[in-house]
C-alpha cells in the first residue's frame, strides 16, 4: 500500500505539500460542482480551461457514471471534475467553474 501512495504523492495535494518546489509541479485536483455553480449548463469548450493551462482529466456524474469527455457534454450540478495543472492555475479554474464568468 505504501508503494501505491508514493505513486500519487505530488499529484493530489496533501496537508504536508507546501514547499516551493511542489507549487511549481503539475498536480491533480478534484472539484465537485456545488449548487449554483456557474459552470452548470455549460459545455466543455465554454469552460475555456486550456486558456488557464488547466486540463480536464475526468468527469464523473453524481450517479457515479464516468463520462466520456466530448465537446457536447454539458455540466450538471454534483459533477466531479478532476483537473490537472499548476496550483495557481487550478485555483483560477475552480473560481471560474464556481463563480464564472464564461
Amino acid at each position: 500500500r505504501d508503494a501505491r501512495y508514493k505513486l500519487l504523492r505530488g499529484f493530489f495535494r496533501g496537508a504536508d505539500d507546501g514547499s516551493e518546489d511542489e507549487l511549481h509541479q503539475e498536480r491533480l485536483n478534484a472539484l465537485t460542482l456545488p449548487l449554483g455553480a456557474k459552470a452548470v449548463g455549460h459545455s466543455l469548450p465554454e469552460l475555456m480551461l486550456p486558456a488557464l493551462q488547466v486540463r480536464l482529466v475526468s468527469l464523473r456524474r453524481s450517479s457515479g457514471q464516468v463520462m466520456a469527455l466530448s465537446d457536447d457534454l454539458v455540466l450538471m450540478e454534483g459533477d466531479m471534475l478532476v483537473l490537472s495543472g499548476l496550483a495557481d492555475q487550478l485555483l483560477l479554474a475552480e473560481l471560474r467553474l464556481i463563480k464564472g464568468p464564461f
